[in-house]
């Protein structure tokens, strides 16, 4: 990022459309930095959360002690808020990059576990799946034949959708002081760093980040929406 003291704390205008801040770099370019740190940890976390939650779904509903250890699991992870649950798991991993992923990462599988493992009870009953059972289709086999292609829809879903949460996550971690550090450009390291500014006037240093990161996130959960009703039409109903 380019630092030039001649041109520090420009409002939005011309030259700067996001204006400039106490070093003189340009906030366009530091927020839209900061943006792809963001989508990148997002798809990161939302990919490694969505198949642990397919995972540990599929394993629940298979039934047995692995059921009753998963509920717990996720009755205990859910009970917990999500923001407090990730920072704990941030502090735990060190923080930095690694601690933000396992914090996200760890803390948003249990929605989409839970949605997985009524599915898959579900299935259980069905005659075609039943059939397999007396035939002596192995459990694995069946999980992977038959389980596998209608679990398919919620996982595209459930991962879409966890997507505007992680990045979103990532950015309050961050900006409270338990996530990235402050030489990386994240939303949230910029949106920390303004706060000291605001009292002066230097409001564009918070609202076009903030903005920004609000914007990808309401578009990116539009998706998540659409991709739902696209792969369930019934749900348009609802």
């Amino acid at each position: 990022m380019v630092t030039d003291f001649s041109q520090k704390n420009l409002a939005p205008g011309g030259d700067f459309l996001f204006g400039t801040d106490w070093m003189g770099r340009d906030m366009l370019s530091r927020t839209l930095t900061g943006l792809s740190l963001s989508i990148r940890i997002g798809l990161l976390t939302a990919g490694v959360s969505a198949v642990l939650a397919l995972v540990l779904g599929v394993a629940a509903a298979l039934g047995g002690w692995v059921d009753s250890v998963v509920s717990w699991c996720i009755d205990l992870v859910m009970g917990i808020p999500h923001i407090l649950l990730v920072m704990l798991i941030s502090l735990a991993f060190g923080k930095g990059f690694v601690g933000v992923v396992a914090g996200v990462a760890l803390s948003h599988w249990p929605s989409l576990a839970r949605v997985i493992r009524g599915e898959v009870l579900q299935l259980k009953g069905a005659t075609y799946v039943r059939t397999a059972e007396k035939l002596g289709v192995s459990r694995l086999q069946i999980a992977r034949r038959h389980f596998l292609p209608h679990l398919l829809p919620q996982f595209l879903t459930g991962l879409v959708l966890q997507f505007p949460h992680a990045i979103l996550h990532e950015a309050s971690v961050t900006f409270l002081g338990f996530g990235l550090s402050p030489e990386q450009p994240a939303i949230g390291v910029i949106l920390s760093e303004s706060m000291n500014y605001l009292t002066t006037g230097k409001w564009w240093l918070a609202v076009f980040p903030g903005l920004s990161l609000v914007l990808v996130v309401i578009l990116f959960a539009a998706m998540g929406e659409q991709l739902r009703r696209l792969l369930d039409p019934a749900s348009v109903h609802q």
